[in-house]
């Protein structure tokens, strides 16, 4: 099946969203009842410093929270923070107090000031026409804005509509005086961050069963597997472990002298969509078919282009002195595995 569908449903009570492209799951929003929503803002209490991690740990009301960089705050002061991953279990909840309002078309930066447009709208009459619903949409307030790049060609009302919308919340959270903790926002479920988030014109099914219809089951079985098929008949395996996620590459039945590298290309580009799908991150250690030390600089060139158009912060680690390559991902899903056991 060709094109671009999103598929909003349930799996059991779990709200849930799908992205197929070409009939194959590119992405996946699965909530997490038991776990705070990433962009949850609360009035958090400051606990604790940690010594030597420059951080402290914050009370909140799903748990402790932990906040880096804390310049200037004391035990028992209250602040606003937000939610900007998933927590190990056992672990804090990871926030910042750099708060945003992000919708389809905006964000709003209380803490950036300044009327801003997304580099990728290079059009300069729509950069002007932009600007102008964002002069009129914020009138003077004080804080920050950013259109995101689905503005480019968006009808002016609804664009003004979403600013005024996220101007309003966090106007409302903002001002807000009181001191008791308190959670003051909901992050966006599985089914907001689709539309927020997944802009291109695709083909929206809402009805009940659609994951069914359109094969997300089927593909939620496959990603139980370690296993991960690759082209030319290599295949990696992708495994969380406590520590780390480790993913070794093989290159199946072909013995050629390009094997190795044929087959860590493929593990380049197919491995976003595979950390992706199952929510992982954290340290992530690629164990590569062999190849010559020549070959290593097209292999990061490829790895840094698959990533390049990933949502996920990931950074390039390197090479470590075994020949094993390192990236570090922010945890910015729960793991899949976790989240439908």
């Amino acid at each position: 099946m060709k094109g671009r569908t999103i598929v909003l449903d349930h799996l059991g009570d779990i709200e849930a969203a799908a992205l197929m492209v070409d009939g194959q799951l590119d992405d996946l929003l699965v909530d997490t009842p038991d776990a705070p929503r990433v962009g949850t803002v609360y009035r958090a209490i400051a606990d604790r410093p940690v010594k030597g991690q420059g951080g402290m740990f914050l009370k909140t009301p799903d748990g402790m929270a932990f906040l880096r960089q804390i310049k200037g705050l004391a035990p028992g002061q209250s602040l606003l923070v937000q939610v900007t991953g998933f927590a190990e279990d056992g672990k804090a909840i990871p926030v910042t107090s750099k708060l945003l309002f992000k919708s389809r078309y905006a964000i709003v930066t209380p803490d950036a000031p300044g009327l801003n447009i997304s580099r990728s709208i290079r059009d300069e009459p729509e950069r002007d026409r932009l600007l102008e619903i964002a002069h009129e949409a914020m009138e003077d307030a004080t804080f920050g804005l950013i259109l995101r790049s689905c503005c480019t060609g968006a009808d002016s009302e609804v664009i003004a509509e979403d600013i005024e919308a996220m101007l309003g919340l966090a106007q409302t959270v903002m001002n807000d005086g009181s001191s008791e903790m308190e959670t003051l926002a909901e992050g966006d479920g599985p089914h907001v961050l689709a539309w927020r988030d997944w802009v291109d014109q695709a083909e929206v099914v809402t009805q009940a069963g659609g994951f069914e219809e359109h094969g997300v089951l089927d593909a939620l079985d496959a990603l139980a597997q370690d296993l991960v098929p690759l082209a030319g008949g290599a295949s990696m395996y992708v495994e969380p472990t406590r520590a780390l996620v480790a993913v070794d590459v093989n290159t199946g039945a072909d013995i050629s002298l390009a094997a190795g590298i044929k087959a860590n290309m493929a593990c380049a580009r197919s491995l976003p969509r595979a950390l992706r799908l199952r929510g992982l991150g954290g340290q992530i250690v690629l164990d590569l078919a062999p190849m010559p030390k020549k070959d290593r600089r097209p292999f990061e060139t490829a790895l840094r282009a698959a990533f390049r158009n990933d949502d996920v912060e990931t950074t390039l680690v390197g090479w470590t002195p075994l020949g094993h390559y390192e990236l570090q991902r922010k945890r910015a899903r729960a793991p899949l595995g976790e989240v439908l056991a």
